[in-house]
Protein backbone atom coordinates (compact mmCIF):
# COMPACT_ATOMS: atom_id res chain seq x y z
CA UNK A 1 0.00 0.00 0.00
CA UNK A 2 1.18 3.37 -0.92
CA UNK A 3 2.40 5.84 2.04
CA UNK A 4 0.12 7.87 0.91
CA UNK A 5 -2.99 6.13 1.24
CA UNK A 6 -2.12 6.13 5.07
CA UNK A 7 -3.14 9.75 5.63
CA UNK A 8 -6.68 9.05 6.47
CA UNK A 9 -5.22 6.99 9.52
CA UNK A 10 -3.38 10.14 10.50
CA UNK A 11 -6.80 12.34 11.00
CA UNK A 12 -8.28 9.82 12.11
CA UNK A 13 -6.15 8.31 15.17
CA UNK A 14 -5.74 11.82 16.74
CA UNK A 15 -10.02 12.46 16.50
CA UNK A 16 -10.34 9.23 18.39
CA UNK A 17 -7.57 10.29 20.68
CA UNK A 18 -9.70 13.98 21.18
CA UNK A 19 -12.69 11.17 22.19
CA UNK A 20 -9.96 9.71 24.52
CA UNK A 21 -8.95 12.87 26.19
CA UNK A 22 -13.01 13.74 26.70
CA UNK A 23 -13.16 10.21 28.47
CA UNK A 24 -10.34 10.78 31.33
CA UNK A 25 -11.31 14.59 31.69
CA UNK A 26 -15.10 13.04 32.41
CA UNK A 27 -13.73 10.27 34.81
CA UNK A 28 -11.88 13.49 36.82
CA UNK A 29 -14.63 15.12 37.29
CA UNK A 30 -16.54 11.30 37.84
CA UNK A 31 -13.90 10.84 40.13
CA UNK A 32 -13.79 13.70 42.26
CA UNK A 33 -17.35 12.99 43.08
CA UNK A 34 -17.18 9.39 43.41
CA UNK A 35 -14.60 10.09 46.57
CA UNK A 36 -16.76 12.60 48.23
CA UNK A 37 -19.61 10.39 48.51
CA UNK A 38 -21.06 9.70 51.93
CA UNK A 39 -20.00 6.92 54.24
CA UNK A 40 -22.42 4.97 56.23
CA UNK A 41 -21.53 4.46 59.91
CA UNK A 42 -21.42 1.25 61.96
CA UNK A 43 -24.45 0.41 63.94
CA UNK A 44 -25.00 -0.54 67.52
CA UNK A 45 -24.45 -4.32 67.08
CA UNK A 46 -21.52 -4.65 65.56
CA UNK A 47 -20.66 -8.57 63.88
CA UNK A 48 -18.01 -10.57 64.32
CA UNK A 49 -15.52 -11.08 61.36
CA UNK A 50 -12.80 -13.57 59.71
CA UNK A 51 -10.18 -11.73 57.58
CA UNK A 52 -8.80 -15.01 54.96
CA UNK A 53 -5.53 -14.05 53.55
CA UNK A 54 -4.27 -16.56 51.17
CA UNK A 55 -0.16 -16.78 51.30
CA UNK A 56 2.25 -18.17 47.94
CA UNK A 57 5.86 -17.67 48.97
CA UNK A 58 7.52 -14.70 49.72
CA UNK A 59 6.98 -10.92 48.68
CA UNK A 60 8.81 -7.59 49.55
CA UNK A 61 6.74 -6.37 51.95
CA UNK A 62 4.85 -9.20 53.40
CA UNK A 63 5.38 -8.88 56.70
CA UNK A 64 4.13 -4.87 56.46
CA UNK A 65 0.97 -5.26 54.26
CA UNK A 66 0.17 -8.29 56.89
CA UNK A 67 0.56 -6.44 60.17
CA UNK A 68 -1.70 -3.60 58.71
CA UNK A 69 -4.55 -6.32 59.07
CA UNK A 70 -3.47 -6.97 62.70
CA UNK A 71 -3.96 -3.28 63.80
CA UNK A 72 -7.86 -2.61 63.15
CA UNK A 73 -9.35 -0.63 65.21
CA UNK A 74 -12.61 -2.63 65.38
CA UNK A 75 -14.99 -3.25 68.09
CA UNK A 76 -15.91 -7.33 68.14
CA UNK A 77 -13.53 -10.30 67.86
CA UNK A 78 -11.55 -10.55 64.99
CA UNK A 79 -10.10 -13.73 63.60
CA UNK A 80 -7.64 -13.84 60.60
CA UNK A 81 -6.93 -17.32 58.95
CA UNK A 82 -3.52 -17.38 56.73
CA UNK A 83 -3.13 -19.86 54.46
CA UNK A 84 -0.53 -21.66 52.57
CA UNK A 85 -0.17 -25.33 50.43
CA UNK A 86 3.22 -26.05 51.47
CA UNK A 87 4.53 -26.55 54.44
CA UNK A 88 8.23 -25.14 53.34
CA UNK A 89 6.40 -22.15 52.26
CA UNK A 90 8.97 -18.79 53.40
CA UNK A 91 6.04 -16.78 54.20
CA UNK A 92 5.28 -19.18 56.96
CA UNK A 93 7.69 -17.97 59.23
CA UNK A 94 6.26 -14.52 58.29
CA UNK A 95 3.16 -15.62 60.07
CA UNK A 96 4.90 -16.96 62.87
CA UNK A 97 6.58 -13.39 63.50
CA UNK A 98 2.98 -11.93 63.44
CA UNK A 99 1.62 -14.69 66.17
CA UNK A 100 4.77 -13.85 68.03
CA UNK A 101 3.97 -9.69 67.50
CA UNK A 102 -0.02 -9.85 67.84
CA UNK A 103 0.08 -12.68 70.88
CA UNK A 104 -3.55 -11.45 71.83
CA UNK A 105 -4.74 -11.64 68.26
CA UNK A 106 -6.70 -14.46 66.58
CA UNK A 107 -4.17 -15.41 64.17
CA UNK A 108 -4.46 -18.54 63.00
CA UNK A 109 -2.82 -20.79 60.16
CA UNK A 110 -3.55 -23.16 57.78
CA UNK A 111 -0.80 -25.11 55.96
CA UNK A 112 -2.97 -27.86 53.25
CA UNK A 113 -1.49 -28.96 50.36
CA UNK A 114 -4.77 -30.38 48.47
CA UNK A 115 -5.62 -29.50 45.38
CA UNK A 116 -9.03 -29.09 44.10
CA UNK A 117 -8.89 -26.96 41.15
CA UNK A 118 -6.97 -25.32 38.49
CA UNK A 119 -6.80 -21.86 40.42
CA UNK A 120 -4.69 -22.91 43.26
CA UNK A 121 -6.08 -19.61 45.11
CA UNK A 122 -9.02 -20.64 45.17
CA UNK A 123 -7.74 -23.95 46.33
CA UNK A 124 -5.98 -22.57 48.90
CA UNK A 125 -9.40 -20.58 50.04
CA UNK A 126 -11.15 -23.75 50.40
CA UNK A 127 -9.10 -25.18 52.16
CA UNK A 128 -8.81 -22.49 54.93
CA UNK A 129 -12.72 -21.67 54.48
CA UNK A 130 -13.29 -24.77 57.39
CA UNK A 131 -11.38 -22.45 60.03
CA UNK A 132 -13.91 -19.62 59.43
CA UNK A 133 -15.70 -18.69 62.90
CA UNK A 134 -17.36 -15.57 62.45
CA UNK A 135 -20.30 -13.77 61.01
CA UNK A 136 -18.69 -11.41 58.52
CA UNK A 137 -15.56 -13.17 56.13
CA UNK A 138 -13.45 -10.52 54.61
CA UNK A 139 -11.19 -11.90 51.50
CA UNK A 140 -8.06 -9.74 50.82
CA UNK A 141 -5.08 -9.75 48.74
CA UNK A 142 -1.95 -10.54 50.52
CA UNK A 143 -0.30 -7.54 48.68
CA UNK A 144 -3.16 -4.74 50.40
CA UNK A 145 -1.93 -2.08 52.50
CA UNK A 146 -4.93 -0.83 54.88
CA UNK A 147 -5.37 1.78 57.75
CA UNK A 148 -6.89 0.98 61.10
CA UNK A 149 -10.03 1.77 60.01
CA UNK A 150 -10.57 -0.59 56.97
CA UNK A 151 -12.44 -2.81 58.60
CA UNK A 152 -15.00 -0.58 60.05
CA UNK A 153 -15.63 1.32 56.76
CA UNK A 154 -16.09 -2.17 55.24
CA UNK A 155 -18.53 -4.33 57.85
CA UNK A 156 -20.05 -0.89 57.65
CA UNK A 157 -21.25 -0.53 53.96
CA UNK A 158 -21.36 -4.36 54.74
CA UNK A 159 -24.74 -3.26 56.72
CA UNK A 160 -26.50 -1.35 54.79
CA UNK A 161 -29.97 -2.44 53.74
CA UNK A 162 -29.83 -4.20 49.85
CA UNK A 163 -25.74 -5.00 49.98
CA UNK A 164 -24.94 -8.74 49.73
CA UNK A 165 -21.09 -7.82 49.45
CA UNK A 166 -18.59 -4.89 49.55
CA UNK A 167 -15.20 -4.33 47.39
CA UNK A 168 -12.76 -1.87 47.79
CA UNK A 169 -10.87 0.31 44.23
CA UNK A 170 -7.07 0.69 45.44
CA UNK A 171 -4.65 2.56 44.43
CA UNK A 172 -0.53 1.76 43.48
CA UNK A 173 1.97 2.02 46.52
CA UNK A 174 5.57 1.63 45.14
CA UNK A 175 7.86 -0.92 47.01
CA UNK A 176 10.65 1.02 46.00
CA UNK A 177 12.06 3.91 44.58
CA UNK A 178 12.73 1.97 41.14
CA UNK A 179 11.04 3.26 38.01
CA UNK A 180 9.23 -0.19 37.64
CA UNK A 181 7.75 0.28 40.87
CA UNK A 182 6.51 4.04 40.17
CA UNK A 183 5.39 2.69 36.45
CA UNK A 184 3.31 0.16 37.79
CA UNK A 185 1.83 2.09 40.25
CA UNK A 186 0.59 4.82 37.54
CA UNK A 187 -0.61 1.56 35.92
CA UNK A 188 -3.18 1.19 38.66
CA UNK A 189 -4.03 5.62 39.50
CA UNK A 190 -4.49 7.00 36.03
CA UNK A 191 -5.85 3.58 34.06
CA UNK A 192 -7.76 1.26 36.70
CA UNK A 193 -9.19 3.68 39.22
CA UNK A 194 -10.64 6.05 36.30
CA UNK A 195 -11.74 3.60 34.06
CA UNK A 196 -13.50 2.02 37.22
CA UNK A 197 -14.92 5.25 38.50
CA UNK A 198 -15.75 5.58 35.02
CA UNK A 199 -17.94 2.28 34.81
CA UNK A 200 -19.32 2.06 37.80
CA UNK A 201 -20.69 5.86 37.83
CA UNK A 202 -22.31 5.26 34.34
CA UNK A 203 -23.82 1.56 35.30
CA UNK A 204 -21.90 0.24 32.38
CA UNK A 205 -19.77 -2.15 35.31
CA UNK A 206 -20.12 -4.72 38.58
CA UNK A 207 -16.50 -5.32 39.12
CA UNK A 208 -15.94 -7.06 42.21
CA UNK A 209 -11.53 -7.25 43.12
CA UNK A 210 -9.07 -9.07 45.19
CA UNK A 211 -8.46 -6.11 46.99
CA UNK A 212 -11.38 -6.99 49.23
CA UNK A 213 -14.40 -9.17 49.30
CA UNK A 214 -16.57 -8.86 52.14
CA UNK A 215 -19.67 -10.82 52.33
CA UNK A 216 -21.44 -12.57 55.61
CA UNK A 217 -20.70 -16.26 56.30
CA UNK A 218 -23.86 -16.89 55.21
CA UNK A 219 -23.93 -15.88 51.90
CA UNK A 220 -21.10 -17.83 51.19
CA UNK A 221 -22.66 -21.05 51.74
CA UNK A 222 -25.59 -19.83 49.85
CA UNK A 223 -23.29 -19.21 46.64
CA UNK A 224 -21.97 -22.84 47.38
CA UNK A 225 -18.63 -21.53 48.87
CA UNK A 226 -15.39 -21.63 47.50
CA UNK A 227 -15.67 -24.75 45.67
CA UNK A 228 -17.77 -23.15 43.12
CA UNK A 229 -15.05 -20.97 41.74
CA UNK A 230 -11.92 -23.74 41.79
CA UNK A 231 -11.59 -23.20 37.72
CA UNK A 232 -11.94 -19.81 37.24
CA UNK A 233 -9.06 -17.05 36.65
CA UNK A 234 -10.97 -14.11 37.32
CA UNK A 235 -12.27 -15.90 40.87
CA UNK A 236 -12.62 -12.37 42.21
CA UNK A 237 -15.33 -11.21 40.02
CA UNK A 238 -16.81 -14.58 39.55
CA UNK A 239 -17.40 -14.57 43.70
CA UNK A 240 -19.08 -10.74 42.99
CA UNK A 241 -21.18 -12.17 40.01
CA UNK A 242 -22.80 -14.87 42.49
CA UNK A 243 -23.32 -12.65 45.25
CA UNK A 244 -25.38 -10.41 42.72
CA UNK A 245 -27.11 -13.15 41.40
CA UNK A 246 -28.37 -13.52 45.51
CA UNK A 247 -30.42 -10.35 44.89
CA UNK A 248 -27.96 -7.63 46.57
CA UNK A 249 -25.71 -5.28 45.62
CA UNK A 250 -21.44 -5.32 45.64
CA UNK A 251 -21.00 -1.88 47.43
CA UNK A 252 -17.56 0.10 46.66
CA UNK A 253 -17.17 2.34 49.41
CA UNK A 254 -15.84 5.99 48.31
CA UNK A 255 -11.98 5.27 49.94
CA UNK A 256 -9.24 3.60 48.27
CA UNK A 257 -6.68 1.26 49.52
CA UNK A 258 -3.36 0.22 48.88
CA UNK A 259 -1.64 -2.08 46.68
CA UNK A 260 2.13 -2.89 46.74
CA UNK A 261 3.79 -2.71 43.50
CA UNK A 262 6.57 -4.41 43.31
CA UNK A 263 8.05 -4.87 40.14
CA UNK A 264 11.89 -4.54 39.47
CA UNK A 265 12.67 -5.09 35.89
CA UNK A 266 10.49 -4.72 32.64
CA UNK A 267 9.85 -8.37 32.15
CA UNK A 268 7.68 -8.93 35.80
CA UNK A 269 5.36 -5.07 34.93
CA UNK A 270 5.05 -6.69 31.58
CA UNK A 271 4.02 -9.85 32.80
CA UNK A 272 1.72 -8.48 35.36
CA UNK A 273 -0.41 -5.92 33.29
CA UNK A 274 -0.80 -8.64 30.73
CA UNK A 275 -2.50 -10.51 33.02
CA UNK A 276 -4.37 -8.53 34.35
CA UNK A 277 -5.45 -7.27 30.89
CA UNK A 278 -6.36 -10.50 29.69
CA UNK A 279 -8.54 -10.94 32.67
CA UNK A 280 -10.49 -7.99 32.02
CA UNK A 281 -10.53 -9.03 28.41
CA UNK A 282 -12.25 -12.47 29.44
CA UNK A 283 -14.35 -11.12 31.73
CA UNK A 284 -15.71 -7.91 29.46
CA UNK A 285 -15.00 -8.12 26.16
CA UNK A 286 -16.78 -5.79 24.25
CA UNK A 287 -16.12 -3.07 27.34
CA UNK A 288 -12.26 -4.13 26.98
CA UNK A 289 -12.32 -3.53 23.19
CA UNK A 290 -13.79 -0.53 23.71
CA UNK A 291 -11.28 0.90 25.96
CA UNK A 292 -8.77 1.33 22.82
CA UNK A 293 -10.22 5.40 22.91
CA UNK A 294 -8.59 5.59 26.01
CA UNK A 295 -5.17 5.35 24.88
CA UNK A 296 -5.50 8.88 23.67
CA UNK A 297 -1.58 9.98 23.89
CA UNK A 298 -0.14 6.85 22.47
CA UNK A 299 -2.96 6.81 19.62
CA UNK A 300 -2.62 10.55 18.87
CA UNK A 301 1.55 10.33 18.43
CA UNK A 302 1.62 6.97 15.72
CA UNK A 303 -1.08 9.07 14.04
CA UNK A 304 1.58 12.30 14.25
CA UNK A 305 4.47 9.77 12.76
CA UNK A 306 2.77 9.10 9.90
CA UNK A 307 4.09 10.81 6.80
CA UNK A 308 2.22 13.57 5.55
CA UNK A 309 0.17 13.98 8.84
CA UNK A 310 1.15 17.99 9.26
CA UNK A 311 1.19 19.34 13.23
CA UNK A 312 -2.33 18.78 13.68
CA UNK A 313 -2.05 14.90 15.15
CA UNK A 314 1.28 16.30 17.54
CA UNK A 315 -0.85 18.94 18.43
CA UNK A 316 -3.43 16.50 19.86
CA UNK A 317 -0.52 14.36 21.17
CA UNK A 318 0.50 17.26 23.50
CA UNK A 319 -3.16 18.03 24.44
CA UNK A 320 -3.52 14.37 25.21
CA UNK A 321 -0.44 13.93 27.44
CA UNK A 322 -1.35 17.58 29.21
CA UNK A 323 -4.92 15.96 29.79
CA UNK A 324 -3.45 12.82 31.68
CA UNK A 325 -1.54 15.15 33.84
CA UNK A 326 -4.79 16.55 34.94
CA UNK A 327 -6.28 13.34 35.62
CA UNK A 328 -3.28 12.32 37.62
CA UNK A 329 -3.79 15.65 40.01
CA UNK A 330 -7.44 14.96 39.95
CA UNK A 331 -7.52 11.84 41.38
CA UNK A 332 -4.46 12.27 43.83
CA UNK A 333 -6.09 15.19 45.23
CA UNK A 334 -9.53 12.94 45.33
CA UNK A 335 -8.56 9.74 47.36
CA UNK A 336 -5.55 11.48 49.31
CA UNK A 337 -2.80 9.88 47.00
CA UNK A 338 1.09 10.80 46.87
CA UNK A 339 1.89 12.80 43.88
CA UNK A 340 3.47 10.90 40.98
CA UNK A 341 6.55 11.43 38.64
CA UNK A 342 4.76 12.72 35.99
CA UNK A 343 7.82 12.72 33.75
CA UNK A 344 6.82 9.08 33.76
CA UNK A 345 2.87 9.57 32.18
CA UNK A 346 4.31 9.81 28.27
CA UNK A 347 6.07 6.09 29.08
CA UNK A 348 3.75 4.67 31.22
CA UNK A 349 1.08 5.36 28.22
CA UNK A 350 3.24 3.86 25.50
CA UNK A 351 3.44 1.03 27.26
CA UNK A 352 0.15 0.54 28.62
CA UNK A 353 -0.64 0.84 24.87
CA UNK A 354 1.32 -2.00 23.58
CA UNK A 355 0.26 -4.30 26.68
CA UNK A 356 -3.66 -3.77 25.47
CA UNK A 357 -2.14 -4.61 21.87
CA UNK A 358 -0.40 -7.53 23.18
CA UNK A 359 -3.18 -8.54 25.02
CA UNK A 360 -5.36 -10.07 22.65
CA UNK A 361 -2.49 -12.33 21.34
CA UNK A 362 -2.33 -15.35 22.91
CA UNK A 363 -4.83 -16.46 26.22
CA UNK A 364 -2.03 -18.23 28.16
CA UNK A 365 -0.89 -17.27 31.97
CA UNK A 366 1.71 -18.49 34.48
CA UNK A 367 0.88 -18.80 38.30
CA UNK A 368 3.63 -19.03 40.32
CA UNK A 369 5.92 -21.29 37.74
CA UNK A 370 2.32 -23.58 36.45
CA UNK A 371 1.19 -22.89 33.22
CA UNK A 372 -2.87 -22.53 32.42
CA UNK A 373 -4.35 -21.83 28.94
CA UNK A 374 -7.84 -19.48 29.77
CA UNK A 375 -10.72 -20.88 27.68
CA UNK A 376 -13.86 -19.15 26.28
CA UNK A 377 -15.74 -19.08 29.86
CA UNK A 378 -13.02 -17.80 31.63
CA UNK A 379 -12.10 -21.31 33.40
CA UNK A 380 -8.15 -22.08 33.64
CA UNK A 381 -7.06 -25.60 31.90
CA UNK A 382 -3.69 -26.87 33.54
CA UNK A 383 -1.63 -27.25 29.96
CA UNK A 384 2.00 -28.86 31.50
CA UNK A 385 2.94 -28.92 27.28
CA UNK A 386 2.40 -25.36 27.06
CA UNK A 387 5.63 -23.46 26.07
CA UNK A 388 7.28 -20.93 27.56
CA UNK A 389 5.03 -18.07 25.65
CA UNK A 390 6.90 -14.95 26.29
CA UNK A 391 3.32 -13.31 26.31
CA UNK A 392 2.53 -15.84 29.76
CA UNK A 393 1.75 -13.69 32.50
CA UNK A 394 2.18 -14.36 36.54
CA UNK A 395 -1.35 -14.58 38.45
Amino acid sequence: MPLMDLTWLSHLLPLIALVGCFYGLTAAALASRFARKPEPQLGTEVPTVTILKPLCGIEPNLYENLETFCQQAYPAPVQIVFGVQNATDPAIAVVRRLQAAYPAARLDLVIDARQHGSNRKVSNLINMSARIAHDVVVLADSDMVVKPDYLARVVAALSQPGVNGVTCLYHGVPAHRGIWAHLSALAIDVQFLPNVVMGTSLGLANPCFGSTIAFSAKALAEIGGFEAFRDDLADDYAIGEALRAQGGLVAIPSFTIGHTCVDTDLASLWSHELRWNRTIRNVDPAGYAGSFVTHAFPLALIGALIPGAGTTALAVAAFALACRIVLCIRLERAFGLSPHPYWLLPIRDILSFMNFTWSFVSGAVTWKGHDYRVVADGTLIPETTLGRDAGASSL
